[in-house]
C-alpha cells in the first residue's frame, strides 16, 4: 500500500530542520539631520534591496541612549561624547559609521545686546551640562580666552533651552538644531555668538553598536554600512534636494523649505571625506582626536571618574573594507 503524498509531505516536514527567523537590527535614532537621514533608506525600501532586516525606533535624544542601556536596541545614533559618558556609566558602545560632524547646527544662542562670546562674561547660561552643548560653550570661551567661572551655567534640558531664553530667565542658551534654531525664532534678537562651524569635528555623529551585535552580526552590519553611503550619494545630487527634504521634514514635522537649512549645518560626509576623518591623528579633523578631546572635557567637568580609551569606541573598518570594494 502506497502512503498517501500529503502524509509523506508531513513526514517530511517533521524531520526537516526549522531554520529560525534571523531577529532585525534594531537601530534608535532621534531628530539631527545626519540620522534623519536614515529615513530616505527606509522610505525607498533600500534595507530590503540590500537583503538586511533593519528596525529603526524613533525617540528624544537623550530616551535614545537610555534605550540603548537598557538593552531595547542594538545600536543607537549618538555623538562620540555622549557614546564616552554613556560607556562609562552604562553601556559601552563601538562606532562603526560616521554619519556627519555639526557645522554650525549647534550654537551658543544669546539674547539682543550680547554679541560676541566675550559679552557672556557674567551671565547666565542655559545649558544641559555634560552634553555636547556645554563642551562647545566652553570651548568657546576658551577661544576667547575665557574660563568656565566667567559664567554661570543652569543646567537645562536642551528640547527647554527655547522656552528658557524667550523668559529671559537666562541670557543665553547651548542648544543643537532643531532647538537652537528655535530659540532664535523665540525671542527676536538673539544671535548665534559661537557654533560648531567654529570648530569644526568637535562634535561627531556616529552609529554605534553594542559589541555583542557586533560579534554576531558582522556582515549585517556592513550591510547597513553600505546602505548609508547610498543615501550620502543620493542626498548629494542636487536634482534630489526636494525628494530629500520632503522626506526628512515629514519625519519630523515642519515644512520642506524649512530643512534645507539644517542640512547646510551638518556635514555629511562622503566615503573618502569619512576616511580621512577615520584616521588616528591628534586634533578635531580626527574623529579619534575629538574623542579624545572630549574624554579629557569629561574627566575635568565630572562627567565620570576614569578616562575612556577612545580606541575602543570607534572601529573603521566597516567603511575601509566599504572602500575596498569600490
Amino acid at each position: 500500500m502506497k502512503t498517501p503524498r500529503i502524509i509523506l509531505s508531513l513526514l517530511a516536514a517533521c524531520v526537516l530542520p526549522t531554520v529560525a527567523k534571523a531577529e532585525p537590527l534594531k537601530i534608535a535614532y532621534s531628530d539631527w539631520p545626519g540620522w534623519v537621514a536614515w529615513e530616505i533608506a527606509i522610505q525607498k525600501g533600500w534595507f530590503k534591496e540590500a537583503d538586511v532586516e533593519v528596525e529603526f525606533s524613533w525617540f528624544d535624544y537623550v530616551a535614545s541612549m537610555d534605550a540603548y542601556v537598557a538593552g531595547k536596541v542594538d545600536a543607537v545614533c549618538m555623538t562620540n561624547g555622549d557614546a564616552l559618558v554613556t560607556g562609562a556609566t552604562g553601556k559601552p558602545s563601538v562606532g562603526i559609521l560616521i554619519n556627519d560632524f555639526s557645522n554650525g547646527n549647534d550654537m551658543i544662542v544669546a539674547a539682543p545686546g550680547i554679541e560676541d562670546v566675550k559679552g557672556l562674561k557674567g551671565k547666565k547660561i542655559g545649558v544641559e551640562e555634560g552634553f555636547v552643548c556645554h563642551l562647545l560653550l566652553l570651548t568657546g570661551l576658551e577661544k576667547n580666552g575665557m574660563k568656565a567661572e566667567d559664567v554661570t551655567i543652569v543646567n537645562t534640558p536642551t528640547n527647554e533651552t527655547p522656552q528658557v531664553l524667550g523668559s529671559k530667565d537666562v541670557d543665553a542658551i547651548g542648544a543643537w538644531q532643531p532647538n537652537s534654531g528655535q530659540a532664535l525664532k523665540v525671542l527676536p534678537g538673539s544671535k548665534p555668538v559661537f557654533t560648531s562651524a567654529d570648530a569644526p569635528g568637535i562634535i561627531y555623529d556616529l552609529l554605534y553598536v553594542s559589541p555583542e551585535s557586533l560579534e554576531k552580526n558582522k556582515a549585517e552590519w556592513q550591510k547597513v554600512v553600505k546602505v548609508w553611503y547610498k543615501i550620502v550619494e543620493y542626498m548629494a545630487d542636487e536634482e534630489n534636494l526636494d525628494d530629500v527634504t520632503k522626506i526628512l521634514s515629514a519625519r519630523v514635522g515642519i515644512k520642506p523649505e524649512e530643512y534645507e537649512p539644517l542640512l547646510k549645518g551638518t556635514k555629511i560626509l562622503s566615503l573618502n571625506e569619512a576616511l580621512e576623518r577615520w584616521k588616528d591623528a591628534e586634533g578635531l579633523g580626527s574623529v579619534y582626536g575629538s574623542t579624545r578631546y572630549v574624554n579629557t572635557f569629561n574627566l575635568k567637568f565630572d562627567v565620570y571618574k576614569e578616562t575612556q580609551d577612545a580606541g575602543k569606541y570607534l572601529d573603521p573598518s566597516f567603511t575601509k573594507a566599504l572602500s575596498a570594494e569600490k
